[in-house]
Parts: structure tokens; C-alpha cells; sequence
């Protein structure tokens, strides 16, 4: 007897499993079981897996007779004339979902030629085993997976078009390309997806070749010209928002220009974009430190004295401003109310980004690199025809990676450039690279993709054949601008007086144990300490007891915690954090003796 599992509960016994089984999926196939349900015969473990749950993976297949599928021409045919719906095909049994367990007792046929009596499913596309992005990916069939993986994740980070409304939007952080075009290579998913309606790239001429070694280790050389021309050029937007909070005590936020007598008033040069309502006009450039919305808050604090006497008490500067390393355009300003009732200010700001060296660019391959150089276009190779590249990618990045894709793409859009199509390179189903390759050769070049290519510095010709076409480049959302940070000095935390975290709080870069090794191989101690010492402190230690001691500013000396006036202070130079440290030992009840020897 064979155990039925339910869900993953036992339910029962059945003498015939394989019979069972048959019988519950022809009764699924005429609509008498539901269709969410699936089963499968685990022959090794003798059991059946019947599974009803929420939350599986299930696709759908053709369902497959005698080694013939029943879906027929003349269902296509229906379907074309919206006679049948997709709800039909599966209510009918001509199409069925199989989940992971299901799909192990099922022999599934790539294409209809290959159908064989032992087939019980047939692909209904093998481009329906990619998700969505991926699917977008030319000639995905030539890749290897990982890359495949990289190159859909990377379409996400993307910049493009991404909503037609987005003049009037305020989101947070978010890129649009200017010129953004449709692929040349297709596939089609950029029909079904509506691509053309929200594009995310730029097509391109990309030469594979060596340009003095500026392109080592996937980094790419542009054409400043092409720069020049927009390609690649995208606008940054973020908000600023302040809203007008009430407070306990019917005390409230006022937007206006602060006055002088305001505590924490910056200067009168801080605040000289605002306009009389303290909120600044559209249009206005905008560098760090800028106020934006002026705007003051009543004291944080109020003392038992200053309670009765609201009037007299300092309001306290609270506006918002540009942050560190950020600058912009004010594109549009909205005033309105919050769900309260009180006073809304939102500010959208903008800023325009050329690229520039560091800024990231990839193919649909998963072929990312940054911008290492931005050559002039005189001194950038071209072929005999005149044809210069906007982009110089170096050959190292195919052999080990295998994305030849990236390869048949260039030639395909090549293709597709000189007879002024779209190439379809579907995953499976795309264009053949023979065909490309002959109708390469009507156009009048080499069928293989490589051109005679000329030195632009020199002017000689280049010894070896160069490999050119047309490519489908996207600029990802990495931008150099929003990432370059450097400090020497600046704000520390409250707690440990250490640098503070981050790029948004002008913060220190951390030396971590690693970087202290090298500068320990190095024998630099001289620079070590220097590095170390961000929160250094001078602290008196009694030699008496080993405890730290304290300056008594009435009798103007240092003390003792224990001996008082009578010890031997010494005033020793240690890091904060291990100040804290022995504070932290002292309140749970040990006693961290320092023991002080000579320096010298």
C-alpha cells in the first residue's frame, strides 16, 4: 500500500499509485478536481504528494497525447479572434499549471519537433521559463546563466523614462535618462511589455579593442564628443519637505525667513534665495548649505521658569537645507496642507548629470564597467568609412565571462542599423546568426563584423581587424556624483567623539583592521597613530589608585576620586572610546587599575 500526503499530512492508503495518480489528473483535466491542485508519485519514497497550499511556483505547459499537443490551429485561430480565453485553455484541459513536484514525474518537450510518444507536456514558448526582465535580454540563449542573471538585474538599475507623469511627481531619488531610444535587437518581450513607452538606454557604436590599456579590468573609454551630443545625459530629482508641526501647549512651527534673535541663525548669505514667505523661488541654483524653506521651532526645552513666559523664549532655527555634497536646480514648489490641516511645503530639486570618469555603463549582458577615460573624438580610432565609436570595450571581458550574446548583439545591430530594422533576437526563437552574417555581406561589409580601424593619434592603420557595431548600452543609476566623499575634519558623535557614519553626515573614512595591517607592514607608526588618534583625549590619572581623576575648578588643581588633592596626577593621552570603556567597567562594579610606567 502507498501513503497519500495531503498538504504534508498523511490522509490514507491507495493499492495502485501510478493508476491513482493517472485518474486524479484526468479528473483535473475535465474540471471535476480544482485546477490549483497537483500531485506526484514519489517512486523512490513510495508515497503520493498531493499539494493544495498557497504560495507555490507553478507554470504552465501544453498538455501532450499519444506524442501530439492538444492545443491545435484551430484553438490559435479562436484565440486570435478573442473567441477563447486563456481561462478556457485551462478550464478545457489543454493547458495545465504543473508546480516543482508535479513537474518530476513530467517529460516536457522544448518545441514541437521534438515530440516524442513519451512526452506529457510541450513548452508553450521556451522563452516562458525567464521572468520578465531576463526576457528582454538578446539572445539570452547564448549566455551563460550567470551572466544572463547579471544582465536582467542590471536593466533594473537602469536609467530610462519611467513614468510620462514624472514633471509633476515628487519621489525620492529617482533618475531620467533625456534621449532614452528602443533596442535595435529586440526580443519579444519589448512588444508584449510595451517597451517603447518607457525605454531605459541608448543604442551605441562599440568597438571591442585596446585603447592604451585605459580599459583594463572592464572599464570603458567614451567618446567625449558623443557626450557632447547628450549620449548618456540624464537629470537627478530629489524632495525637500517641511510641514508647520504643532506641538503641546499650542506652540507651532512657523515657515518664514528666520530673525537674527533666533538661536542657531545661520547667515544672512544662507538665506538669501528665500523669498518673503521663507520659501524659495523655482529655478533658483542651489549649492550645499543653501536654506531651501526657512523655518523655526519653538525652544526644545522649556525650563519650570520659562513655562509661564512663552513669549520671552527664543524660538530655535529649524530650515531645511541642501546637504553636504549636493547641488541642484529648484525645479517646482508645492505649497499645501497635510492631513492635519497644517501647512505643507514640498520642493522638488533637480540636477543635471553629463558622464563623466566613474560613472557606470553596462550592456544587456551583465558586461558592467565604469568610465576610465573621456578621449576626444580626434584622437579616438574610426573606420574607413568614417565611423567612430562612442565606446571602446575591452576584448578581456568575453573569454572568461562567455557572454557571446554581447558578441552576436554586435553584429545584429549592426545588421539592423544599415538596413533600418529591428533585429528580433527572442531567446530560442531569434533571428539565425547565419542570416545576419549574409545579410551583413549584402550591406557591403565583412560578414565576421571586423573593419580595418585607423589610430586616431597617429593616423596609422591598425594592424589588426577591429570588431564594430551596434549596441543597446544603458547607464545604471551608479553615479560617481552621488558617491564621491572625502573630510578632514568634521562632525564627531555625542557618545564616543568618534567621526560620525556616512556620506550624508560629512562623515570620517574608516581604517579598518585590514588597512591597519598594511600600514603595520609598512613600519609607518608615525602615520598608524595619526590615523588612530580621531578621538584622542588627555585624561589625569592618579598613580595612586589607577583611577582617572578630574580638574576641580575651585581650588583650580586636578584630583584624585580617592586621595583627593594629596595624589600624584599624571595626565595621560588615551582614546576616548577607551575612556568610555573603563567608565562602563567602573559602573558594574570592577575596578580598572591603570598602571602607569615611564615613557621613556
Amino acid at each position: 500500500m502507498t501513503d497519500i500526503y495531503l498538504n504534508g499530512e498523511y490522509v490514507g492508503l491507495v493499492k495502485d499509485p501510478k493508476d491513482y495518480v493517472h485518474r486524479v489528473i484526468q479528473d483535473r483535466r475535465k474540471g471535476k478536481i480544482s485546477q490549483l491542485l497537483n500531485i506526484h508519485y514519489d517512486e523512490q519514497g513510495d508515497r503520493i504528494l498531493i499539494d493544495l497550499s498557497k504560495g507555490r511556483t507553478r507554470r504552465p505547459l501544453i498538455v501532450v497525447n499519444e506524442g501530439r499537443p492538444l492545443l491545435t490551429e484551430k484553438h490559435l485561430e479562436q484565440l486570435k479572434r478573442n473567441e477563447l480565453s486563456w481561462s478556457d485553455l485551462l478550464s478545457q484541459g489543454i493547458i495545465e499549471d504543473l508546480d516543482a513536484n508535479e513537474e518530476e514525474s513530467a517529460y516536457v518537450a522544448f518545441t514541437e519537433a521534438d515530440l516524442t510518444p513519451e512526452h506529457t507536456h510541450l513548452e508553450i514558448s521556451p522563452l516562458a521559463m525567464l521572468g520578465l526582465s531576463t526576457s528582454l535580454v538578446p539572445y539570452g540563449n547564448y549566455n551563460q546563466s550567470t551572466r544572463l542573471n547579471a544582465g536582467s538585474k542590471n536593466q533594473k538599475q537602469a536609467l530610462g523614462f519611467y513614468a510620462a507623469n514624472f514633471a509633476v511627481r515628487l519621489d525620492m531619488d529617482v533618475n531620467l535618462l533625456h534621449t532614452p531610444q528602443v533596442p535595435i535587437v529586440k526580443t519579444v518581450m519589448h512588444d508584449i511589455s510595451d517597451y517603447q513607452q518607457h525605454p531605459a538606454g541608448q543604442n551605441m557604436v562599440v568597438a571591442i579593442m585596446s585603447y592604451g590599456g585605459y580599459n583594463m579590468e572592464d572599464a570603458i573609454v567614451i567618446n567625449k564628443s558623443s557626450l557632447d551630443r547628450g549620449l548618456g545625459r540624464s537629470s537627478y530629482y530629489r524632495p525637500a519637505v517641511a510641514e508647520e508641526l504643532r506641538y503641546s501647549g499650542g506652540l507651532i512651527d512657523e515657515i518664514s525667513i528666520p530673525d537674527k534673535d533666533v538661536k542657531g541663525y545661520k547667515s544672512e548669505h544662507d538665506y538669501r534665495l528665500l523669498t518673503d514667505d521663507g520659501i524659495i523661488f523655482p529655478e533658483a541654483k542651489v549649492a550645499e548649505g543653501d536654506v531651501i524653506i526657512g523655518k523655526t521651532s519653538p525652544p526644545r526645552f522649556l525650563s519650570s521658569m520659562d513655562e509661564y513666559n512663552l513669549a520671552s523664549s527664543t524660538r530655535r532655527e529649524s530650515s531645511v537645507s541642501i546637504k553636504h555634497g549636493q547641488k541642484g536646480i529648484i525645479d517646482f514648489v508645492i505649497i499645501s496642507e497635510n492631513e492635519e490641516g497644517n501647512k505643507l511645503v514640498q520642493v522638488k530639486i533637480r540636477d543635471q548629470r553629463i558622464p563623466e570618469i566613474g560613472d557606470k555603463f553596462t550592456s544587456r549582458h551583465g558586461q558592467k564597467g565604469v568610465i576610465a577615460m573621456v578621449v576626444p573624438q580626434s584622437d579616438m580610432p574610426f573606420s574607413v568609412n568614417g565611423i567612430i565609436p562612442d565606446i571602446i570595450f575591452s576584448p578581456h571581458g568575453i573569454p572568461s565571462r562567455m557572454t557571446i550574446s554581447h558578441l552576436i548583439e554586435l553584429i545584429a545591430g549592426k545588421t539592423g542599423a544599415l538596413s533600418s530594422r529591428f533585429i528580433d533576437g527572442t531567446t530560442f526563437n531569434g533571428e539565425s546568426e547565419e542570416d545576419l552574417r549574409a545579410e551583413l555581406k549584402e550591406q557591403g561589409f565583412r560578414e565576421n563584423g571586423v573593419e580595418t580601424m585607423y589610430d586616431g593619434v597617429t593616423g596609422k592603420k591598425l594592424d589588426a581587424k577591429i570588431y564594430i557595431g551596434n549596441m543597446y548600452y544603458l547607464k545604471l543609476k551608479h553615479m560617481v556624483a552621488n558617491k564621491l566623499h572625502s573630510r578632514a575634519r568634521g562632525p564627531i558623535q555625542l557618545l564616543t567623539r568618534q567621526p560620525t557614519e556616512g556620506r550624508a553626515k560629512e562623515g570620517g573614512l574608516r581604517l579598518g583592521e585590514m588597512e591597519k595591517d598594511t600600514f603595520v607592514a609598512h613600519g609607518a607608526s608615525l602615520l598608524l597613530k595619526e590615523r588612530f588618534d580621531s578621538d584622542k583625549v588627555v585624561v589625569p590619572v592618579c598613580e595612586k589608585s589607577g583611577l582617572m581623576g578630574y580638574y576641580d575648578n575651585y581650588k583650580k588643581q586636578f584630583m584624585s576620586p580617592i586621595h583627593g588633592s594629596d595624589a600624584e596626577i599624571s595626565l595621560v593621552e588615551i582614546s576616548y572610546a577607551f575612556k568610555l570603556f573603563l567608565d562602563e567597567l567602573s559602573s558594574i562594579g570592577v575596578y580598572p587599575k591603570i598602571k602607569l610606567t615611564n615613557k621613556y
